[in-house]
């Protein structure tokens, strides 16, 4: 079983973040001042155009980046505060990333790709096979396992992706712009994907996106414009649709 989180539990938290490029009159606010908080269950999209500062946000909220401001609390822990080891660690456990690109390994297979990150956790053989089956079985590619990226339609290394981000089983996910490279059926039927995960495992799930489509499929959506965050609205997403 793919093991179910406890929803309702605060797995992300964001408090007063910024972040700026250059200075003087070069000076960029690509994140400013924003709070967020994100529990387990809950699928968040995060929309704005390109530029808007989505990507940045995003790389503070993993602890890719230092704010120059602010704080990050995952999973109870200030990024802050910890050594680039404990952070590490941390990223392993509780954190998953999608990004558009897919950033799978060529040379790799469907499932030798998804199984990175529990080769990298030591995980013992039969489990991490086991975990490998699992999860491609999940996002609907058990019959792809032997099959390398070039083989596999966008659609599907976007899902080998999502596989591999849940190899560790964690309680949140970041996805930066994963349907950005996809046709809007394509893209809907990855999305339809993350909502059934959020629902079914209790995944928390921060989705950035510039495609007013995704929306439809969030529990709350949030616009990102020039580095401050509103809320847009809240919708109930429908992913059987």
């Amino acid at each position: 079983m793919t093991g179910r989180h406890t929803a309702g539990e605060l797995v992300l938290e964001a408090t007063g973040l910024a972040r700026s490029y250059g200075t003087g009159d070069a000076e960029v606010r690509a994140v400013a001042g924003v709070d967020l908080a994100v529990s387990t269950g809950e699928l968040v999209v995060l929309r704005g155009r390109s530029g808007a500062g989505k990507t940045t946000l995003l790389d503070l909220l993993g602890g890719l980046q230092t704010p120059d401001a602010g704080s990050v609390r995952l999973a109870g822990e200030d990024l802050a505060t910890l050594s680039p080891e404990r952070l590490a660690d941390l990223r392993r456990r509780e954190l998953g990333t999608v990004v558009q690109s897919f950033d799978l390994i060529p040379v790799l297979s469907a499932a030798e790709n998804v199984e990175v990150p529990l080769r990298i956790a030591r995980t013992p053989v039969a489990e991490r096979d086991a975990r490998v089956r699992e999860l491609l079985g999940l996002v609907g590619l058990a019959d792809h396992a032997a099959q390398r990226p070039a083989e596999l339609s966008g659609g599907q290394q976007q899902r080998v992706a999502i596989a591999r981000a849940l190899a560790a089983r964690p309680r949140l996910l970041l996805a930066d712009e994963p349907t950005g490279q996809l046709d809007s059926e394509t893209a809907g039927s990855v999305m339809r994907l993350l909502r059934s995960l959020v629902d079914e495992t209790g995944l928390a799930a921060v989705v950035s996106t510039h495609d007013p489509r995704v929306a439809a499929f969030a529990d709350r959506v949030l616009e990102m414009h020039d580095g401050h965050v509103t809320v847009a609205s809240r919708v109930v997403a429908d992913a059987t649709e």
